[in-house]
């Protein structure tokens, strides 16, 4: 792995720690630490930290757990004068960055910002199980998440009727310089759902966490 790679990951894990440590400090200001806190339709709490570390994040004063162990896993970034190995750091950042983009869309749901327009946002347990069973029966060979716009609209197009073909699930979301492909295939009139196998989860990259909850 590059090294410019790896210091642009611990960065922004770093970044996105510190907007988790945020929210929750300003959601406890105003709620309290006994305010409730989930997402919908779920027995699994916050399930990033329940399948990583065994936690049932249930109130804001539980949401701690997660975030001072995605704090303990930043490392440094790499020194430009000593070499030592930094994949190891890195995917520890990967990790953090997980725990902290969970976190920071729980609190959303607190607050009514999630989900995003024209997105679905959390992936609840009833989606899990129905679609799970086309996964396990192959109906579904598999999955894919598209992050941010395509270089075009027919790129996009070209790309989501592709996968379509293959019965892929589609998850479309997050935005590069302000487009996202969500609005790519609105604009082409692709019926986006959960029946056409296109899933638009959220408008931003912190929102990715939803399909990689899926993942787990």
């Amino acid at each position: 792995m590059s090294k410019i790679v790896a210091s642009a990951a611990i960065r922004g894990a770093k970044e996105i720690v510190k907007e988790a440590e945020r929210l929750v400090n300003n959601a406890i200001a105003e709620k309290g630490e006994s305010q409730k806190i989930e997402f919908p339709d779920t027995a699994f709490y916050l399930p990033m930290a329940n399948a990583l570390l065994g936690v049932e994040v249930k109130t804001l004063k539980d949401i701690w757990i997660p975030l001072k162990e995605a704090r303990s896993l930043l490392p440094d970034v790499p020194s430009n004068s000593l070499w030592l190995p930094y994949l190891g750091d890195t995917l520890n950042a990967g990790i953090a960055t997980l725990l902290a983009e969970e976190i920071i869309c729980a609190i959303r749901y607190l607050y009514n910002q999630e989900p995003q327009p024209d997105c679905e946002g959390f992936f609840s347990d009833t989606i899990l199980r129905t679609l799970g069973i086309q996964l396990v029966d192959g109906r579904m060979p598999g999955f894919a998440a598209i992050l941010g716009a395509a270089p075009d609209n027919k790129t996009a197009v070209e790309i989501i009727r592709e996968l379509q073909k293959r019965n892929i699930l589609i998850f479309v979301g997050s935005s590069t310089d302000g487009k996202s492909i969500i609005d790519q295939l609105k604009a082409e009139n692709i019926q986006m759902g959960w029946d056409n196998y296109i899933v638009p989860y959220g408008r931003d990259t912190i929102t990715a966490i939803y399909p990689l909850n899926w993942a787990i």
